[in-house]
């Protein structure tokens, strides 16, 4: 039971921070509808990382797959980065709509990049703390 309610915190804190982040880029950016594809995505990152910690939790060696499966993630996610960027700059230098294409790329990157680091973060945390109460009950 204790992994479900470390799951669902963890989805609603990395959730909010997921949404914060996109929140302020968007005011700070004067976002207009495209932005909607950032909030999406947010959503479904939390989602995905939800079920992915989750069922890294109930492996025996849970901790050390917690931080692999974080770190895959900040690595993809930074990869999706680079990848969005160089993309942004391949486009002839006549097409380059800078303005436009930059905080989409910053929009699609850094929510979802928060949202994987408070869900690592907050995974990491209650399952030592839940191995270190398990050894003083010992």
């Amino acid at each position: 039971m204790r992994i479900f309610f470390t799951s669902l915190m963890a989805f609603f804190l990395s959730g909010l921070a997921g949404g914060l982040v996109a929140q302020q880029l968007a005011v700070a950016t004067h976002a207009q509808e495209e932005y909607i594809l950032v909030f999406m995505t947010s959503v479904l990152v939390t989602i995905a990382a939800t079920i992915m910690f989750f069922i890294a939790q109930l492996f025996a060696n849970a901790p050390t797959i917690i931080n692999w499966l974080g770190l895959c993630a900040i690595i993809l996610f930074v990869l999706i980065g680079l990848g969005l960027i160089g993309w942004t700059f391949s486009q002839p230098v006549d097409k380059r709509q800078w303005g436009g294409d930059l905080p989409i790329v910053a929009g699609l990157v850094l929510p979802n990049l928060a949202t994987v680091l408070v869900h690592w973060l907050f995974a990491r945390r209650r399952l030592r703390r839940g191995s270190i109460n398990a050894q003083v009950g010992a």
